[in-house]
């Protein structure tokens, strides 16, 4: 098994300790700082109560991009990008 390295994120105001494989640090620090620009731009954008808010808005927004091929059907990838996800913020919560 591959060994994990630990790393600190920061998401909104909020930040966290994960462990991931070091090929995949890179993938994950540069979806970090898509997350937190898109929380910039929501702010700047549309009124929120708390960062709750803007942390739901671009799941939305992240959700939507990765799009839909026909109606409520899942694109090709999708259940594999909400797989990796989960399998993110297993790491996360770990």
């Amino acid at each position: 098994m591959q060994e994990l390295i630990p790393i600190n994120i920061v998401i909104g105001d909020r930040s966290y300790r994960i462990r991931l494989k070091p090929e995949d640090e890179g993938a994950v620090r540069g979806t970090i700082k898509t997350i937190n620009d898109k929380i910039i731009e929501f702010k700047s954008q549309f009124a929120g109560k708390d960062m709750q808010d803007y942390v739901s808005m671009v799941i939305l927004w992240y959700a939507t991009q990765t799009g839909t091929h026909s109606g409520n059907e899942p694109g090709p990838g999708f259940t594999d990008t909400l797989h990796k996800m989960e399998e993110q913020l297993d790491k996360i919560l770990s």
